[in-house]
């Protein structure tokens, strides 16, 4: 991109004390600035961060005047209601020319244009625009990047065109030592239009009370940089330097225009008005959130809660998705996960509906195309995403269904490069209805729609791609379970109760691959109660974790990754030791490992009491190891006050030759 040396004529229109002083302006004046022709970035995320002040007036100028005439409107994430807000104020023929955005489902004026073929139109990856923009303010030329191979995205597939009157190419392929990357154009930004929540009268905007921070800098970097203006919608005004430095998020050099915005146009999202809690202001306490309801959708999130690993980062997608982390709440193995949402929350409990993309007492909430650069590069360690249609090479579609224009979103980036993916959702789609009665699931009324087709009308996740990585991905239904294999899509499950040729072949467009007879779904996702699967994460069993070999009359304890969260926790312990060692009639070596073992500190003295109890009834001689430093401070301080032997190795090697030593 070469860079833009014309300066916005809005810019010159500014007397310099404007230019540096005094930018609060009302919206009406703000919005006149903007030009026919002109490309103009967005800051948002669904109903999070919207400026909707300033895009009122825009649409509001647009239909007394006709003007601003033919923009560019690019975003990355979608931002609106499904109705009437957000990007839908844009949805008028004639205002817009061309529209590049990352997810349309939240922006359906703007779609039924780009069906009807009267607006150009393009669906990038969310997590792509995000890192343009960075790519723009910095006069790169090309955004780089693997995300899209083998989508619909990939220039070979339709380099993300919408409609037939798309003609411009986008995106191209390129080879670096000897691996295909795509190549996303660049282009300069004209206006920038972004949310904050404090301005001074110089322009720097902080962001307090907002549930996210986007990408609002790199957007008015990339807008500065291009010889264009910054647009900042706000809810309150201080005076000059009175803005404490480290808060600012935006620096009033790179702001033009600031808009107080009405009260009404400016709630948090567009379902809460103000959660301190969504902004990290404040922790508040969780209370006992309601269990699901048993159906098709708690059938699918506890199959999917399978999937999950202690001390694992996870993303959730919006919709089925979501009622993971309520299973997770509810079988309390929350805290051993991570949680994460793409537009920047770390940690929390991810919120759902209009309100996506915040979360409940979050621990950490960074810019998006940080949060993209982390999902990019492998950071999750499993991502579980809606399942809208699905074919026999593994390939999903979630963004195009004839004239529904959906978007992909993040979908890409997150189902790309996580380590594991799991798609969720009903078998077949509308009107599905199902009932479980004794521990047996029936389908009492087929959805009208099959979601397992010969070929997905859009690929939004590449199969082939998949397969060509590495990468385990599985298809989890209610009454069945699929995984991604070089010959296609295998079944691997089937839900107790279930007739494979008429609950699942007859309402499929393919025969899976089913080389040999698929096992049955574990049997307490089907019956009321806790299904106890914190053992399970960390993908051992108490009882697997604890191993005797009588050759070398050894008992070892593999304690890596377990946690003790309560006294329960230390009475299991106890019980399945003596319940191992108790028939051998003697007592045996025993070595413990406690890599990444972690006991809260209010059972420190109890879990080593029980330590105590087990030395003194079932070992000759025991040793330990951990590679934590901390860890083993800690223990074998507890240890030494109840006159155990302290001293607790680094290596399982250091251990065994001191526990030869005491043999």
């Amino acid at each position: 991109m070469a860079r833009n040396t014309n300066i916005h004529p809005m810019l010159s229109t500014l007397p310099p004390s404007r230019m540096r002083k005094g930018k609060v302006v009302s919206a009406e004046e703000a919005v006149r600035a903007i030009q026919d022709g002109d490309t103009v970035a967005t800051g948002g995320f669904v109903s999070i961060g919207v400026p909707e002040e300033i895009l009122i007036h825009i649409e509001e100028y647009f239909l007394q005047t006709g003007k601003p005439r033919n923009l560019t409107l690019v975003y990355a994430a979608g931002q609106g209601d499904g109705k009437d807000r957000g990007l839908n104020h844009f949805g008028h023929e004639g205002l817009v020319k061309r529209v590049v955005g990352g997810h349309w489902g939240l922006v359906p004026k703007l779609g039924k244009l780009a069906i009807e073929n009267k607006i150009e139109a393009y669906n990038l990856p969310q997590g792509v625009i995000s890192h343009m923009f960075r790519d723009i303010a910095a006069n790169k030329p090309r955004t780089l990047t693997t995300v899209g191979m083998w989508t619909y995205v990939d220039p070979r597939m339709g380099g993300g065109k919408i409609n037939d009157i798309t003609k411009e190419d986008l995106i191209e392929i390129i080879n670096f030592d000897g691996t295909d990357y795509l190549a996303y154009k660049t282009f300069p930004i004209n206006v920038a239009i972004i949310r904050g929540t404090t301005a001074d009268t110089d322009g720097n905007i902080t962001m307090e009370k907002e549930a996210l921070t986007q990408e609002v800098l790199a957007i008015a970097m990339a807008a500065k940089n291009s010889g264009g203006f910054v647009i900042a919608q706000v809810e309150r005004i201080a005076e000059s330097g009175a803005l404490n430095a480290r808060q600012v998020k935006v620096p009033g050099l790179l702001v033009d225009c600031v808009v107080l915005s009405q009260p009404e146009n400016h709630w948090q999202t567009f379902a809460v008005q103000y959660n301190p809690s969504f902004s990290g202001e404040v922790k508040v306490p969780m209370g006992s959130l309601p269990a699901m309801e048993m159906g098709a959708r708690k059938i699918v999130a506890r199959r999917a809660a399978f999937e999950l690993k202690g001390n694992s980062v996870i993303n959730l997608g919006i919709g089925m998705p979501e009622g993971v982390s309520s299973v997770a709440n509810e079988e309390k193995i929350i805290e051993y996960i991570t949680l994460t949402a793409e537009p920047g929350i770390i940690g929390g409990v991810p919120a759902g509906g209009m309100s996506f993309g915040a979360a409940t007492n979050p621990d950490c909430i960074i810019d998006q195309p940080y949060q993209f650069d982390f999902y990019d590069g492998g950071g999750l360690d499993c991502c579980i995403l809606g399942l809208a249609q699905a074919d026999r090479e593994g390939n999903l579609n979630v963004s195009k269904f004839g004239a529904k224009l959906a978007g992909a979103g993040g979908f890409i980036n997150i189902s790309q490069n996580a380590r594991k993916v799991v798609f969720v959702g009903t078998f077949t789609a509308g009107g599905i209805e199902v009932s479980v009665k004794d521990g047996k699931l029936a389908i009492e009324k087929e959805g009208r729609e099959i979601k397992f087709r010969k070929q997905v009308e859009h690929v939004t996740f590449s199969g082939r791609y998949a397969v060509m990585k590495g990468q385990p991905v599985y298809y989890v239904t209610e009454r069945c379970v699929f995984k991604l294999t070089k010959k296609g899509m295998e079944l691997v499950e089937v839900a107790p109760g279930i007739d494979i040729e008429k609950d699942i072949l007859k309402n499929m467009e393919f025969t899976p691959v089913m080389e040999k007879a698929p096992k049955l779904m574990d049997q307490r996702i089907f019956r009321e109660g806790l299904m106890n699967i914190k053992d399970c994460i960390f993908g051992l069993t108490l009882e697997e974790r604890l191993t005797y070999d009588a050759h070398d009359d050894l008992f070892f304890v593999n304690f890596e990754g377990y946690k003790v969260r309560t006294r329960e926790d230390i009475e299991k312990v106890e019980d399945m030791v003596a319940s191992i060692l108790s028939p051998i009639g003697r007592k045996v070596y025993t070595i413990v490992n406690y890599d990444n073992f972690d006991v809260l500190p209010e059972f420190v003295d109890e879990y080593t009491d029980m330590v105590k109890r087990l030395v003194e009834k079932f070992y000759t001689g025991v040793t330990r190891y951990t590679t934590n430093t901390f860890l083993r401070m800690k223990l074998g301080d507890a240890l030494k006050e109840r006159k155990l032997a302290p001293h607790i190795y680094e290596t399982r090697d250091e251990a065994r030759k001191a526990l030869s030593k005491v043999a």
